[in-house]
């Protein structure tokens, strides 16, 4: 008997992390199988909604944020490759890409999630920046990676033109703060239960059997 669960995946597409995330999720919910009925719902967070339109160069971003040092960068996209590798997604950005601010990301997010597309537009866009070294600020890059998503690639552009979805992704942001979500991911199941950062599979399938078991 299959049992229904509810997953709200907080994150941001620029978040690799995030990234490594959803491919062990998606792995631990391959291995479960038909004993779960995933309802995955993609919600939005910001790491820097204040960021201008033009971004900025990740590693002076890293550096002003974290206070990480060159070489301490170069160790962390080591590790954040090599984890790519394990879970089957390629990270291919070095030390001079950008970081961009997301908030139209999350829009078109929004409305990929009404027109029953929203996870794969999300794969797309963490794929577009990861893999790609795309500009997920810029919405032209937006629509056509719609597009390649199967939505329609028109009516994205029309999305991203108008102020559509603004309030209705502001809310949510807010909504995930005001529950104490200040980092990414955050895996809420079923309302209840929260799992943290880019876990292994073998975690979220631990956790996921837990919650079915007691469902």
């Amino acid at each position: 008997m299959s049992t229904p669960i509810k997953i709200d995946f907080v994150s941001d597409v620029s978040c690799p992390w995030c990234a490594i995330g959803l491919k062990s999720l998606e792995a631990a919910l391959a291995n479960i199988g038909a004993a779960a009925q995933p309802e995955l719902h993609f919600q939005p967070f910001e790491l820097n909604p204040k960021m201008g339109a033009e971004g900025q160069d990740i590693g002076e971003h890293i550096a002003e944020k974290y206070g990480a040092t060159p070489e301490q960068q170069a160790q962390s996209r080591e590790m954040i490759r090599a984890r790519g590798a394990e879970v089957g997604f390629t990270f291919a950005m070095d030390q001079r890409s950008r970081i961009y601010n997301t908030f139209d990301a999350h829009r078109l997010l929004h409305w990929a999630e009404l027109e029953g597309r929203q996870k794969e537009l999300k794969h797309a866009l963490l794929e577009a920046y990861f893999t790609q070294g795309e500009n997920p600020s810029s919405r032209e890059v937006l629509a056509r990676v719609a597009g390649a998503a199967g939505l329609d690639e028109a009516a994205a552009a029309e999305v991203l033109a108008s102020n559509r979805y603004a309030d209705e992704v502001r809310e949510r942001e807010h909504f995930y703060i005001q529950q104490g979500i200040n980092s990414v991911p955050a895996v809420i199941i079923n309302d209840r239960h929260l799992i943290s950062g880019g876990q292994p599979a073998e975690v979220f399938e631990q956790a996921l059997r837990q919650i079915l078991a007691a469902a």
